[in-house]
């Protein structure tokens, strides 16, 4: 008789793989423009999800549900992505950034509660603070040896956007669009990721005066962010999502800052101090604290 599948198993992957597109990011910026390595990205999932949910004979969403999938990607992907890159490239710190994104688990939290109905418990709030506390320990050393430099409140905007963004994709993931197969409904939504990127690709000077240099680092960083980062994490992170309250999902968020310092530290060899060290273990308490509420309570609708 075969093991029962962990339980925890698919929130490890997830955790593990979405934390290492902070690493892929800072991979490509010497090679290839942000927004047309995301419209690349894009493309290759969709084609990858579409011929696994052709081959597996699923069905379709209606016609009529077609454009809600392309919202919740161009949200959940386009928009958060791109906007998230754009605002990294044009001065916004990156551990700012990943401040700001230590916000969109409390932000998913308290808008399921008007949107979906689902009234986090007390424990899932402890969780989710000190989570939140936890991944400002993991970046403060970032942030206090940064260079001081001016950011356009413009620049601050796109990241408090791309949060936005994410935040409101994952809750339209708990809608309608959520009686869809995953792989169908994840082609349509990296068709919607693919049109944010387009767009911005166009507008920036179209596909032929955009930096792209090809050679191993591009190559090998597009193959594991299309069909590992888009594919198989934002697949895992469907599934979570669907499966369980929108904010305990969202708190896994909180483990990919600092497992990527601990990526950045093997890989170019970025030291950590003892007080991130201390972050990671509060951002994992608090994470623990979500995935380990019991069963979830859901709002009264009036």
């Amino acid at each position: 008789m075969s093991r029962p599948f962990p339980a925890w198993l698919p929130a490890m992957a997830f955790v593990l793989i979405w934390s290492t597109g902070f690493i892929v990011g800072k991979a490509v910026v010497p090679v290839a423009d942000a927004n047309l390595f995301l419209l690349a990205r894009f493309t290759l999932a969709a084609l990858m999800f579409a011929l696994a949910a052709m081959a597996s004979g699923v069905t379709w969403p209606a016609l009529k549900q077609v454009p809600r999938h392309l919202l919740a990607g161009a949200l959940m992907q386009g928009i958060y992505l791109c906007a998230g890159y754009g605002a990294v490239a044009h001065g916004l710190s990156p551990s700012i950034m990943a401040l700001l994104g230590a916000l969109q688990p409390l932000l998913t939290a308290l808008l399921a509660i008007p949107l979906l109905k689902e009234q986090p418990s007390s424990r899932t709030w402890r969780g989710l603070g000190l989570g939140a506390l936890g991944v400002g320990l993991v970046v403060l050393p970032a942030m206090q040896a940064g260079t001081p430099q001016t950011v356009s409140p413009w620049i601050i905007l796109t990241g408090v956007l791309a949060i936005l963004s994410i935040t409101m994709g994952t809750l339209l993931q708990k809608t309608s669009i959520a009686r869809a197969d995953i792989r169908a409904s994840s082609a349509w939504q990296n068709v919607g990721a693919m049109l944010v990127a387009g767009v911005l690709v166009c507008a920036t000077g179209g596909i032929g005066a955009l930096r792209w240099e090809t050679g191993p680092t591009l190559w090998a960083s597009l193959a594991w962010a299309a069909f590992v980062l888009s594919g198989i994490g934002t697949w895992l992170l469907l599934s979570l999502v669907r499966r369980g309250q929108a904010a305990n999902a969202a708190a896994l968020m909180f483990l990919a800052p600092p497992l990527a310092a601990v990526q950045a530290a093997l890989l170019f060899g970025d030291r950590l101090a003892p007080l991130q060290w201390l972050g990671m273990a509060v951002a994992g308490i608090g994470v623990w604290l979500c995935q380990t509420q019991g069963n979830p309570r859901h709002a009264q609708a009036r």
